[in-house]
């Protein structure tokens, strides 16, 4: 294929050569030119990106359901050429950038090649394989690591269910420990040398570093964004502050002073959750007297209707056939990976694939039977549903509107986990839906997952953006890490930590090279898409009792979002389904407003922050 490219230089010499009569004509052939010679560039580079997508795709998945050192050294392999190319598309795109004349589709497929890449390797000889190399280290990694519980090997999947049934601090430390020693800190030096490469690819891209390469995916400058987070957190802070008042007296209360002050930060292994991210698992410590005895247990109905993890996810897929959505392909359960294979290693982590960008849809999880599991089928199938609706798009729109919304279409649908919902579906007896009373420790029993998560989600990427910055240099990795973990979270380690130590690394997404504010917004997106659904069905009682599992109206609304894929900004996709361009923790506030002023009432005279 021809490669057609006009840089600024190129063009600069071929004019101060013209002939002087031709020099009233050329600029004005150089400005057809140009847009020209863009349109054809962005045609080149988005075919070729889609030709090795696929293998890619299948190399990725061969990687991470079947965990060798062949598999490492191929995904290794096929990662550094998939970062070369997009290195050296993303270059070739930075000459057009600023170019006048272009259409809205160049410019937008200019600026995504642009500020695609997750970690860009410079062009120095080697640099790509070096990162690919290291990157497919830490996963793999922390897909082969262990913690311990009484001494005992536990794998990842294993000892997060733990971690949220063991009340024996002495345990939870331990595991804790563990589990951040032996898969966080052996990464440390890896992730810094890694840190140097990607911000040295960042830097010839034209950014300061890899965090502002990061910000810059949000339709806007990298500052604002970086603005927006912080505007959005603090609409939430209050009711999380709430929370975590409440939550430390009751600890305080199960476990005493010795182990969990009366006042300043809870000790994070407490909290039913290897990350502090999530507390729903300590539910049965916090819940109020009454009120907080909602009636059944998700996970107990499953397993008293006999459900399997094949079960589970028919289930979640009969949620999106409700709303109007064609079935999942059989190709879907022929490939995925549903239940851990228990003849070799894998990554446990939850995640939705879609291999060939249009109908290849796939989902791995090591599935127990459980409540979280059912809730995070429903979520992970979220991201299949919006691979397939957007999958007539160019291949470079073929994402989300932004990453966060990625992340909430799963999680908004999750919301009509409701009573009701599980009425419908035969898991719940009509007689034991809860009745309004218990609407306090419904609500409660969800915050403890969606309000908890907030913090959390903000300061892991807060964390990367310092390190890529400089602003927490690599002799404070570790004091960098908890010193947010304090001021957001207001959640210490159960141990003292020391710079021989990486417990960032023993989070998933960092190792990974994951951005993780788009689950920051999606907790607030969802939100959003929720209450905009109620009200397309016309839901007139509370908020958080709304349901509209079978509302072909809204999936159609839903659907009309999704087929955008990333074809617009983000504020044409989110009017789209909700009539607003502003995203807001407005939303979420509102679900909650009948806990938050519950909690306030719990919490007055106790002392409140950290």
């Amino acid at each position: 294929m021809l490669r057609t490219s006009i840089s600024t230089l190129a063009f600069a010499l071929a004019f101060a050569a013209a002939p002087a009569f031709a020099q009233q004509a050329a600029p004005v052939a150089a400005q057809a030119a140009i847009p020209a010679a863009a349109d054809a560039f962005v045609a080149r580079a988005e075919k070729a990106i889609e030709e090795f997508s696929t293998p890619a795709a299948q190399v990725a998945w061969i990687n991470a359901t079947y965990i060798t050192d062949d598999t490492d050294a191929i995904a290794a392999k096929y990662g550094a050429e998939g970062t070369e190319m997009s290195v050296k598309y993303a270059l070739e795109a930075a000459k057009f950038a600023r170019i006048p004349g272009l259409s809205f589709d160049t410019k937008r497929k200019i600026d995504l090649l642009r500020s695609g890449l997750t970690l860009p390797a410079p062009t120095t000889p080697g640099a790509a394989t070096e990162l690919s190399t290291i990157v497919t280290r830490m996963s793999s990694g922390y897909g082969k690591g262990k913690g311990t519980l009484d001494g005992k090997p536990l794998n990842g999947s294993d000892i997060e269910a733990a971690m949220g049934t063991v009340r024996d601090p002495a345990k939870s430390q331990e595991m804790w420990v563990s589990w951040h020693d032996n898969v966080g800190a052996p990464m440390r030096k890896d992730y810094a040398r890694q840190v140097v490469i990607a911000n040295q690819g960042a830097k010839e891209l034209g950014y300061s570093d890899v965090g502002a390469l990061w910000r810059s995916g949000y339709d806007m400058e990298p500052d604002q964004f970086a603005a927006l987070t912080d505007k959005l957190w603090k609409q939430v802070e209050p009711l999380y502050v709430a929370l975590h008042t409440y939550v430390r007296w009751k600890l305080n209360e199960k476990y005493g002073d010795a182990v969990q002050a009366k006042s300043g930060p809870i000790r994070a292994d407490l909290l039913g959750n290897m990350w502090a991210q999530e507390w729903g698992n300590i539910y049965d410590v916090v819940a109020p007297a009454g009120a907080g005895d909602v009636g059944y247990d998700t996970g107990d109905l499953l397993k008293a209707k006999g459900f399997d993890p094949v079960k589970m996810f028919k289930t979640g897929e009969g949620f999106y056939s409700s709303l109007g959505f064609k079935p999942l392909p059989d190709t879907f359960w022929a490939r995925s990976q549903i239940v851990k294979p228990a003849d070799r290693e894998v990554i446990c982590h939850a995640s939705a694939w879609d291999v060939d960008s249009m109908d290849d849809l796939r989902i791995k999880m090591c599935t127990k039977v459980n409540g979280d599991d059912f809730v995070t089928i429903h979520h992970e199938m979220g991201h299949n549903y919006y691979q397939r609706a957007y999958n007539l798009q160019p291949f470079l729109y073929k994402n989300g509107a932004n990453d966060g919304f990625h992340e909430a279409i799963g999680d908004f649908v999750a919301l009509s986990i409701t009573p009701d919902y599980l009425v419908r579906i035969g898991l719940l007896d009509k007689a034991r839906v809860p009745s309004a009373d218990k609407d306090i420790g419904l609500l409660l029993k969800q915050a403890m997952d969606k309000v908890a998560f907030l913090p959390f989600g903000l300061l892991i990427d807060k964390y990367r953006w310092g390190v890529f910055s400089g602003a927490i240099p690599e002799t404070q990795y570790e004091k960098g890490w908890n010193d947010l973990r304090l001021k957001y979270q207001g959640v210490v380690p159960p141990v003292a930590r020391d710079e021989t130590r990486f417990d960032p690394g023993a989070k998933y997404h960092v190792p990974a090279s994951v951005p993780y504010t788009r689950y920051f917004l999606a907790r607030l997106l969802q939100f959003q898409f929720y209450q905009a659904a109620c009200k397309q069905s016309g839901w007139k009682g509370p908020l958080h009792r709304c349901s509209f599992y079978d509302n072909k109206a809204v999936g159609e609304k839903l659907n009309a979002m999704l087929a955008m894929g990333q074809s617009k900004p983000w504020p044409d996709a989110l009017e789209k389904f909700t009539g607003s361009r502003e995203m807001s923790g407005q939303a979420m506030v509102a679900y909650f407003a009948p806990l938050k002023a519950w909690l306030d009432k719990q919490n007055k005279g106790k002392p409140s922050g950290w």
